[in-house]
């Protein structure tokens, strides 16, 4: 899959709230391209998780 598609599919897990799925297909979509816009949506529930979760949640 291209990064293209790994970042979709990511935010479709995102919607459907399955949070770890979707932090992993961005990690996907980082690793094929580091420009991607994965990094700004991986950013974004990273600090969510990290807001929600402190205590479970360790980036």
């Amino acid at each position: 899959m291209s990064a293209e598609e790994w970042y979709q599919q990511g935010n479709e897990a995102r919607r459907a709230g399955q949070w770890h799925e979707a932090i992993n297909c961005y990690i996907q979509a980082i690793e094929l391209d580091p420009d991607s816009p994965a990094v700004e949506a991986k950013q974004m529930l990273d600090d969510i998780m990290s807001f929600y979760c402190k205590d479970i949640y360790n980036p």
